[in-house]
């Protein structure tokens, strides 16, 4: 789908899919951490070559997209948040109604809503925001971006810093590795699950699972008094 282009209003830049799907990185890493954004990241999360990531982000500053020096972070520029905003809430709805109206797996729809927000338009983005009620979360719990580019923030804490007793809610689940969503499905531990810590799963679900701490429980497993 790399050659794909469409013309973009004003400016005269081409949007093609690598375009948006850099734009897309860019923002969510800057979601989940406030750690800096840099090709190093990128080619990471993109699983192309450094030299690869450097060339194409020098491209997107060129356009206008980014903004970026050697050796400084990477961040969006107006433009480029808007188009990555955009390809957020087309890649979430579409993994939403995956998951509502043509029951796929929670862990089976991130490669599929790749493939189709790069075609899909944004009446039919619309349509599927309005047939589904206007969804704020996909089913990971990642905040949907509205059409005029609000967006909640979602972060929790991860599920391994629950102290003994110590309740949680479930509030998101990072979606990178499907055999970690497949793990937590297994367990219960889905968005809006009530945990108690410590935990139960693997270091890497762990990390994956984000929580928002809702006080201590008692030795029944009832919530404890305050005070």
């Amino acid at each position: 789908m790399a050659g794909r282009r469409a013309p973009r209003e004003g400016g005269g830049a081409q949007v093609t899919s690598v375009v948006q799907d850099y734009l897309k990185l860019i923002w969510k890493l800057g979601e989940r951490s406030d750690d800096p954004v840099t090709t190093t990241v990128l080619a990471r999360g993109l699983g192309v070559g450094a030299p690869t990531v450097s060339e194409t982000v020098q491209r997107l500053a060129a356009q206008g997209w980014v903004n970026h020096r050697p050796y400084h972070p990477v961040t969006l520029t107006p433009q480029g948040r808007d188009l990555a905003l955009a390809m957020v809430r087309r890649h979430r709805l579409l993994e939403t109604w995956l998951v509502r109206e043509l029951g796929y797996g929670w862990d089976e729809v991130h490669d599929e809503a790749e493939v189709l927000e790069h075609a899909v338009s944004e009446r039919f983005v619309d349509a599927l925001d309005a047939r589904l009620g206007h969804p704020w979360r996909d089913p990971h719990g990642d905040p949907i971006p509205t059409r005029d580019g609000s967006v909640r923030s979602v972060r929790g804490q991860p599920a391994g810093s629950l102290r003994d007793g110590e309740q949680g809610r479930v509030v998101r689940v990072v979606d990178d590795d499907p055999a970690v969503l497949r793990e937590c499905a297994a367990a219960g531990v889905v968005v809006d699950a009530v945990v108690i810590g410590p935990v139960t799963l693997s270091a890497a679900a762990l990390s994956a699972v984000r929580v928002e701490p809702t006080g201590a429980v008692s030795g029944d497993g009832s919530p404890a008094p305050s005070g």
